[in-house]
């Protein structure tokens, strides 16, 4: 036992004659590990491109829902009849009135060859 815990200390695994299909596992090894490293690093940024995105959502709902509040204050009568008010333009007394426009018959084509 004290000689194998001494040659793998010493590294003699890795200078024998069948070396070489320890350093393949040891290659594959590394190879996996550095394609973990990578994968791990694209989730956390794909994470935090979401958070960043999630709060952009936030932010623009948020604007949103002032610009609404604040066109709803703007199309009110109230705030339109002041602004015409600075423009010397009053609002009427008198409330409108509904046209009717009467259409007439149409004659038959016997009658419009007559006339």
């Amino acid at each position: 036992m004290k000689t194998g815990i001494y040659g793998i200390l010493k590294a003699r695994f890795l200078i024998d004659d069948d070396a070489i299909k320890n350093w393949r596992f040891i290659v594959f090894v590394i190879l996996l590990a550095i394609i973990m490293i990578a994968n791990t690093q694209r989730f956390e940024q794909k994470v935090f491109k979401i958070a960043e995105l999630t709060s952009e959502v936030k932010e623009l709902r948020s604007e949103f829902v002032d610009r609404r509040s604040q066109l709803m204050k703007l199309r009110m009568e109230s705030t339109v009849s002041e602004k015409m008010i600075a423009k010397e333009i009053y609002p009427s007394t008198v409330p409108p009135v509904k046209i009717k426009v009467k259409k007439e018959a149409e004659k038959s084509f016997l009658k419009k060859i007559w006339h």
